[in-house]
């Protein structure tokens, strides 16, 4: 059963790559189109609109608060999940739903340290700006 939603998670995310991914190829149908989006890749990166430290911090900050709110919600409905399948299951599935809580915590662990440490790296590194 977890492997059906493994696949099914897999096969989600690897179409949202491909898609997200198609639409960013370029196509050119002669050397003379090349070599005008070239210039123009060139003729962008030399212009004099340098990135602010604001606008990064703003939009680091954004993901930050939508992958977070994200991870809170997955963690708290597999927690609910779990805590369910425990209180109604029998003896042998309780057994097998605390097998199941060491990965829940370690990935709880993983996914709430990261957003610790990426909060950490942008207060420091912010700090330099």
């Amino acid at each position: 059963m977890k492997r059906k939603y493994l696949k099914a998670i897999l096969i989600i995310t690897f179409l949202i790559t491909l898609f997200s991914l198609q639409s960013s190829f370029t196509y050119a149908s002669t050397m003379g189109d090349i070599l005008s989006g070239a210039e123009n890749f060139v003729s962008q990166g030399q212009s004099n609109t340098p990135i602010s430290g604001d606008s990064i911090k703003n939009l680091s900050n954004s993901i930050y608060n939508i992958l977070l709110i994200i991870g809170v919600v997955i963690a708290v409905i597999i927690g609910i999940i779990i805590g369910i399948q425990f209180i109604t299951g029998s003896v042998e599935q309780k057994s097998k739903v605390k097998e199941s809580l060491i990965p829940y915590v370690v990935g709880c662990v993983v996914v709430f340290g990261a957003f610790g440490i990426w909060k950490l790296a942008v207060i420091i590194f912010g700090g330099l700006a």
